[in-house]
């Protein structure tokens, strides 16, 4: 196993056979992405979408809408694209405004258009382990253990989150039957008291918390393997850039092995948000 546990040679290796896929396809395989506001996150993230579409051959439709948008505006616009034969996949970008429910918005989005995987439906199925397009994040710590060959089983995972969107869904994966599944997790959260008791047992370590450089490197234990999903802002006069929640540098040395931000568990999300364009293309052709 690999010290640095880096996403180049697993995202290439998902785009070659993505790029293959579409090549093959007897039509335009098309994402509608729907995004409220100039969020610079949010925008940042699209024009990777938009960059890695491109190089696969996937058509992408971006909707712009304001952040005053209704409710019931937002879901006009999602009930027309679920109706539209030529829609394949249908995305609403985060962060969405104060006065739009998340819920209804991933439950109006069709299960088999949803590449977000957040639809209840998706997200019933991946805790009874049914085939189902699953939330990309979590999908990207199970592909890159796989990739690495970490096996889980007999280890001690401690998964630090619990978000709708990462943790919960990442907790499922992590105890499927399925290899590299089988874990014992701990999961702790804000209101875990004395988290640093927690993350000093664990033979893997998973951080979803969102704080930049959280993780110190005496809150680990030597040899523990440390999957880091964290992309936290850090603005430093003019300077920007991004870090994970894990301190890299004081935890480098600790680790067996440990996944560098960025460059890691985010890039391997890109790829796997466009390779369930695929996937949702293949079951709407069933």
């Amino acid at each position: 196993m690999e010290k640095e546990l880096r996403a180049k040679p697993l995202v290439k290796a998902i785009y070659e056979e993505l790029k293959d896929n579409i090549s093959k396809a007897e039509e335009e395989i098309r994402i509608s992405v729907i995004i409220l506001g100039e969020d610079p996150a949010a925008e940042f993230y699209l024009n990777n979408i938009e960059k890695n579409c491109s190089k696969t051959g996937i058509g992408i439709v971006i909707k712009r809408l304001s952040t005053e948008t209704t409710q019931d505006v937002l879901l006009h616009l999602i009930r027309e694209l679920n109706e539209d034969p030529h829609t394949h996949a249908v995305m609403v970008q985060k962060p969405l405004p104060a006065h739009i429910n998340d819920n209804a918005i991933a439950a109006a989005i069709k299960p088999e258009k949803d590449i977000d995987g957040f639809n209840p439906v998706n997200l019933g199925k991946l805790m009874i382990e049914a085939e189902s397009l699953l939330p990309s994040t979590p999908a990207a710590v199970i592909e890159m253990l796989r990739f690495y060959n970490i096996e889980l089983k007999g280890k001690h995972t401690v998964l630090c989150g619990r978000s709708h969107i990462v943790g919960k869904p990442l907790l499922n994966l992590l105890i499927n039957k399925q290899e590299p599944g089988n874990a014992t997790v701990t999961v702790c959260h804000s209101r875990t008291a004395d988290l640093a008791k927690y993350t000093r047992e664990a033979d893997v370590l998973i951080t979803a918390l969102g704080q930049a450089r959280f993780i110190k490197g005496d809150m680990i234990k030597e040899g523990v393997i440390i999957l880091d999903v964290g992309t936290n802002e850090v603005v430093e006069g003019d300077k920007r850039y991004y870090v994970g929640d894990v301190d890299y540098e004081e935890c480098f040395d600790k680790s067996a092995a440990i996944t560098p931000v960025p460059g890691g568990i985010g890039s391997v999300t890109t790829a796997l948000l466009l390779r369930n364009v695929w996937y949702a293309y293949k079951q709407q052709q069933k």
